[in-house]
């Protein structure tokens, strides 16, 4: 089997959050398998800054759901949506 990288467009629910924290929250809640190869940070308005979490999950059954599932319910995030996704 193997695995797909995925860059998910994870947005805080505010622009006074801690990023390291909700960085550390967001690779917490990952489900089983799944590991994250780098976050890039880019500015979208108002201070608001989105974290691009590149996230590697093996190439089965439901994809990248569980892991948009997961991360929706952190506590400080607003949205999840996938930008890319690739086979590696």
């Amino acid at each position: 089997m193997g695995k797909v990288a995925a860059k998910i467009k994870v947005m805080p629910d505010s622009p006074d959050i801690d990023l390291d924290a909700l960085q550390e929250r967001l690779e917490s809640a990952l489900p089983e398998g799944a590991k994250i190869n780098g976050v890039e940070r880019e500015d979208v308005a108002f201070g608001l800054i989105a974290l691009y979490p590149t996230v590697i999950v093996p190439d089965g059954s439901g994809g990248t759901e569980a892991v948009e599932e997961n991360f929706s319910e952190v506590d400080g995030v607003e949205s999840v949506g996938v930008e890319n996704v690739g086979r590696i």
